[in-house]
């Protein structure tokens, strides 16, 4: 703090640390803090037992929330929304686990008021009255950083970025990836540290720090007999504000779901593609179970993305314990006591329409996804509609006199599906069920792809699943080359493609960015015994 005031000829730096995530937001409930200006983040899906979150935010005099989207969890509760820009419209650095500083350069032009992030900071400073903020590019603000890291820095600090702070604009432009530390003298960086066996500490010698485990902070108990991790998946990125809105990305995980072990399903009496209501003393979620044997048993895993934009009831941020590290303040995300049990509505069905619905009612559970060239919904309720031939059309937007409608009925049973054909091509369809054992939906959002269906895909509509010799791609595995996993397995088992190389050569997946090749592999060892492959119907 004194080296920093010294540098910044700047007497008035906070005194004492603030406070961490989980700690700030608790200070915002009890109405100690009464202004946030949140960047970057979106606290209401990410952060634990988000449902605090929620009542902090509520109390909050002045929210100010910079986001470059209009609609998160976080944004509905700002009083001020400051346009930020997105990553391919910014200008700077990044640096990497590898101390590998990169220039990032914009490669999209910034849409409307959109502005970088420091600019913003710089603006809020200089009309509050600070001077010292009349930074004019990022090229500035690096110059100044880099001076800092060298200042009164005789190689007691690591990070030493100091012979990059006389790069002029032109040089900046052109910087290379380099690893710090970059002193003076030495623009070439560090590859390796501590290769002259000297350590960052008083007497150049390492330390080892003795650690004593300790127990999770909320243990398992009668009520709570499950473990609840939590993490990403492959294809979606934090809380899906941007990869939520692309439809390659969502073909693999269509919807929020629980892997579940099967020996956990059984206790539980859950099945496999069920709805399950997963519950802990913080709150509750609604999601799909998926039964495998990748969890541990007593461990369910459930991805921490979903949220209000994409369902009703899928944050499973309101699950998460607030226990936190003491020192480095990380929440335990890894480690929160649930219970699991099925969840059984009125009814429960599936909307795929090229127009967003308008209202999901009688719904009182919904998850919403963009699929290519149409909107998917997986909908259930309570309540049974009154008349679901009149529903499919208002849900769909689907009412007007072009539109041609193929209906089925079964009051007894609680069934009805009804398709939407405008111009010879699918507009719309509605499956409802008094359960969960719907067809599956890849081959009908395969159908909105074509302008115009063919009579014996007209012929299977409403029985929502493809003749024998129509393919259905099935659940996207490679999202890069659109490969189902349906193809996968017939090339696996028709074709001979028994190895990832044949697989790539033939069919593309897995050739770009490789985050399928697992999956791939594990396709090809279940339908291959010792080599061979099985028949594909078998």
């Amino acid at each position: 703090r004194e080296l920093v005031g010294r540098f910044w000829q700047s007497p008035n730096l906070a005194q004492e640390a603030g406070l961490k995530a989980v700690d700030m937001f608790h200070a915002v409930e009890r109405e100690e803090i009464k202004a946030l200006w949140i960047m970057a983040t979106n606290p209401v899906v990410t952060l634990p037992d988000a449902n605090q979150v929620q009542r902090a935010l509520d109390k909050c005099e002045l929210l100010v929330v910079s986001e470059n989207m209009r609609w998160t969890d976080t944004t509905a509760y700002a009083d001020v929304l400051l346009p930020a820009q997105t990553w391919g419209e910014k200008d700077g650095t990044v640096t990497n686990s590898e101390r590998r500083i990169s220039r990032q350069q914009r490669f999209l032009t910034p849409l409307g008021q959109s502005k970088p992030d420091w600019w913003i900071i710089c603006q809020v400073a200089m009309r509050l009255g600070y001077p010292g903020f009349e930074y004019a590019s990022s090229h500035e603000i690096f110059s100044e950083y880099a001076s800092l890291s060298g200042y009164e820095n005789g190689g007691e600090r690591d990070f030493d970025i100091s012979g990059l702070s006389g790069l002029s604009a032109a040089d900046y432009e052109r910087l290379q990836s380099v690893q710090w530390p970059v002193r003076s003298g030495a623009l070439q960086g560090t590859r390796r540290l501590f290769t002259d066996g000297r350590f960052y500490t008083p007497n150049r010698k390492a330390k080892f720090q003795a650690v004593v485990p300790r127990p999770p902070g909320h243990m398992l108990n009668p009520d709570y007999p499950l473990v609840l991790n939590t993490g990403r998946v492959r294809d979606q990125w934090h809380t899906m504000s941007r990869t939520g809105k692309s439809p390659r990305l969502a073909g693999r995980d269509p919807e929020p779901f629980v892997e579940i072990n099967p020996q956990d399903a059984g206790q539980f009496a859950v099945e496999e593609g069920e709805l399950v209501r997963v519950s802990s003393h913080w709150g509750e979620v609604i999601l799909r179970a998926r039964i495998t044997e990748r969890q541990q048993a007593g461990t369910v895993f459930a991805p921490m993305h979903w949220n209000g934009q994409f369902a009703s009831n899928a944050r499973v941020g309101t699950l998460v314990n607030p226990v936190t590290d003491p020192l480095s303040g990380q929440p335990e995300f890894k480690h929160t006591p649930v219970a699991m049990t099925p969840y059984r509505p009125a009814w429960q069905g599936f909307l795929l329409t090229r127009q967003a619905a308008v209202i999901l009612q009688p719904a009182s559970l919904w998850t919403r996804t963009r699929r290519e060239g149409l909107w998917h919904y997986e909908l259930a309720g309570e309540e049974l509609a009154d008349d679901w031939s009149d529903l499919a059309r208002k849900l769909s937007g689907s009412d007007q006199p072009v539109s041609e409608w193929a209906e089925m009925m079964d009051r007894a049973g609680g069934r009805y599906r009804g398709v939407s054909i405008i111009d010879g091509s699918l507009a719309a369809c509605l499956f409802i069920g008094p359960d969960h054992k719907l067809p599956a939906r890849d081959w009908l959002v395969q159908l909105f792809s074509k302008s115009t269906l063919a009579s014996q895909e007209r012929m299977r509509l409403l029985a929502g699943t493809p003749a024998a010799n129509q393919q259905d791609a099935g659940r996207t595995i490679c999202a890069c080359f659109n490969v189902g996993e349906n193809t996968l397995i017939k090339g696996i088992c028709d074709k001979g493609l028994v190895t990832l190389e044949t697989i790539g050569k033939t069919l593309q997946a897995g050739t770009n960015c490789g985050s399928c090749l697992s999956e791939i592999n594990t396709l090809i060892q279940r339908y291959t015994r010792s080599g061979a492959a099985t028949p594909y119907n078998s």
